[in-house]
């Protein structure tokens, strides 16, 4: 028998559960008296989420990170939350109340009220973060139209380069070990920005489960064709991907964990974005355009090259 993948789990719940035309979204929407209510789930666990070197306030604060940045992309802010933890049965007091403070740091940080939650015990630690607020509509992931631009919060692969240095021992320069480190453990949401540019989005969705996925599943939903002209990094990870004989498309476009989000606008409104990506300092790159067809390549020398969907996949 063949080992199923994480897309036939859900789908054998889907079926089971009767949700026949349900359609994947980075949150979840539905009307409570006369309101829309959006929230989102995300559970974190330490033998795949928490790589050495993180603490438990840095892994708590991420799996809140993880719940805000679905969130972010659909210029949505958060306001409420549930959160369970599941703790081993031998860990110490200390622990516990890091992983407390990381909490009430993003909380805070994001302005977040919590409601309350669960306390288990089990082998490992487990966070589970549930989060609700309200909006009118959300932007989907599949509302992307012809000649429309292309463009990411970013920069991209600095987390890929970084869980490299954490788990594989991978070496480089000391100011970028630091900062790609560093973008693993202190994940950056774009809240302010998807807020205050919902208006102008014709298809957003968060990035971490990596940009080559992002972009295929947007494109699908959207059916049309995402080419992709230029690759969000800088010139510094191409510098370390070129010493430690790393591929550079794998870490831009495959390794996931950035929580940035992708979002596609209409030409007319390039500049208000531009605008408002500088006043809020939140760093934008144009990295393609919409056409008729399907898919996602990229445009090298006057080739089409398939961009594969080879982001992360839980049970692959």
């Amino acid at each position: 028998m063949s080992k199923l993948d994480e897309s036939e789990i859900i789908k054998i719940f889907q079926k089971k559960l009767g949700n026949k035309n349900f359609v994947s979204e980075d949150v979840e929407i539905f009307k409570l008296n006369k309101s829309n209510i959006i929230a989102k789930t995300d559970t974190l666990v330490e033998s795949t989420d928490i790589p050495p070197k993180m603490k438990l306030s840095d892994a708590a604060r991420k799996s809140v990170v993880a719940c805000v940045s679905d969130f972010a992309a659909k210029g949505i802010k958060p306001e409420y939350g549930i959160i369970s933890v599941n703790f081993p049965s031998s860990i110490s007091r200390s622990k516990i109340e890091d992983a407390a403070a990381g909490f009430r740091k993003a909380c805070k940080e994001f302005g977040i009220s919590i409601l309350g939650g669960d306390t288990n015990a089990g082998r490992e630690v487990v966070f589970n973060v549930c989060l609700f607020g309200s909006s009118k509509r959300i932007v989907p992931r599949g509302g992307s139209k012809n000649n429309d631009l292309i463009f990411a919060t970013g920069p991209f692969g600095y987390t890929a380069a970084g869980l490299g240095i954490l788990l594989d021992k991978k070496k480089g320069s000391r100011d970028f070990v630091k900062k790609s480190i560093q973008s693993v453990l202190n994940p950056k949401p774009r809240v302010n920005f998807g807020l205050k540019n919902k208006k102008y989005f014709t298809a957003t969705m968060d990035s971490s489960d990596g940009l080559s996925t992002t972009l295929n599943e947007m494109a699908k939903q959207s059916k049309k064709k995402f080419v992709i002209t230029s690759s969000p990094h800088k010139k510094d990870l191409e510098t370390h991907a070129k010493s430690q004989k790393l591929n550079l498309d794998g870490l831009v476009f495959h390794g996931g964990e950035e929580y940035e989000f992708v979002f596609t606008v209409n030409p007319k409104h390039k500049q208000a974005i531009l605008k408002n990506a500088k006043l809020l300092k939140t760093p934008i790159i144009e990295i393609g355009h919409v056409t008729t067809g399907k898919g996602v390549v990229l445009q090298r020398n006057n080739k089409e090259i398939v961009l594969k969907d080879s982001g992360w996949k839980h049970f692959r």
